[in-house]
């Protein structure tokens, strides 16, 4: 099927703002996104160019034509006492009037953790717990909310280091499967009572074939990092970048742990290297959410906000949208 080229929209012309999570609070979508910077980045695969110091917040109530809003700063590093660089993508949880924001963060010794900051309001500012979540490691955080409970995926490969991690213990010496090998899948946990901690063990999230087999390494729709979880029509949709082949792709299930069985590609790749999103329901339309570097020229670390409207068929798969890139 050819993408279906579509109307996009550059969100905040006025700053570089990548990986977007988008939630609707008090009927207004809120924007998570992480904050790139221009400070004579390196460019490798351990994501060196991807600076970001803090986080800022965006609202709006229409997405396609609307004001949208900037909050200011909600996160700063220099306030995470357990910081070391690199604020990536986050995500953020409503509960009991309390919002909880999820970031990964290398410590000191440049190892990624997940943190939590607490505010009042959506837009914060949030202030941030004296430590990391116990056990928490890799980046590119999702929350889902299910009835009472609240879920949390992460993970992403090079410089997400998920590849250092088997069974939830660090590695000696990291391990990246290739070829046939099953490929490396995301990771899930459901989140304590109090949204501080896991209330489990981290488990993979596995995106099998039609068979049951999980993606292979050399399967170009395999997951490489920025998951995502929402529901449509009572099924689960699990969507994910493939990194280094530059698709966002989907896989459905029937619970928040899936497995979830691969059913396509939603966006087709953009200029510059990254492929980060979200997908949200608001006011009765769906919504992409994604970054390209078309306004920075492409360059990968100078990213911009876009969103585009997303149409499902009869059968619930999503129709394949045209990225722009090559």
């Amino acid at each position: 099927m050819t993408p279906k080229k579509v109307t996009k929209r550059y969100l905040f012309p006025a700053d570089y703002m990548a990986d977007p999570s988008v939630h609707v609070f008090n009927d207004r979508i809120y924007i998570y996104p992480s904050h790139d910077w221009e400070c004579g980045n390196t460019e490798n695969d351990n994501g060196d160019q991807y600076v970001m110091k803090d986080s800022h917040v965006l609202s709006t109530t229409d997405p396609m034509n609307g004001e949208v809003i900037d909050h200011g700063k909600a996160l700063d590093i220099a306030d995470i006492p357990w910081a070391g660089r690199q604020l990536w993508d986050s995500d953020v949880a409503e509960k009991d009037g309390k919002y909880y924001l999820y970031f990964p963060l290398k410590d000191k010794n440049d190892v990624f953790h997940i943190g939590v900051a607490i505010a009042d309001h959506p837009e914060g500012p949030f202030v941030p717990q004296p430590d990391p979540i116990r056990g928490s490691y890799s980046m590119d955080i999702a929350v889902l909310k299910e009835g009472e409970d609240y879920y949390l995926y992460f993970g992403g490969l090079w410089g997400g280091q998920l590849q250092r991690y088997k069974d939830n213990k660090a590695l000696e010496s990291a391990e990246l499967p290739e070829g046939e090998e099953p490929s490396l899948p995301s990771r899930m946990a459901r989140l304590s009572k109090d949204m501080l901690q896991f209330a489990e063990d981290p488990r993979p999230i596995q995106v099998v074939d039609e068979n049951g087999e999980p993606l292979k390494a050399n399967d170009p729709h395999r997951f490489f990092e920025a998951s995502w979880v929402h529901k449509y029509n009572g099924k689960y949709y699990f969507s994910y970048s493939t990194g280094d082949s530059h698709l966002l792709c989907y896989a459905t299930g029937d619970n928040p742990y899936g497995p979830f069985i691969y059913q396509g590609v939603i966006l087709t790749p953009v200029v510059g290297w990254t492929t980060h999103h979200s997908i949200v329901e608001y006011r009765g339309k769906w919504y992409l959410f994604h970054h390209d570097s078309v306004p920075s020229g492409g360059k990968s670390w100078l990213r911009s906000l876009k969103v585009c409207e997303l149409e499902y068929d009869e059968e619930g798969k999503i129709v394949t949208i045209d990225g722009g890139g090559e």
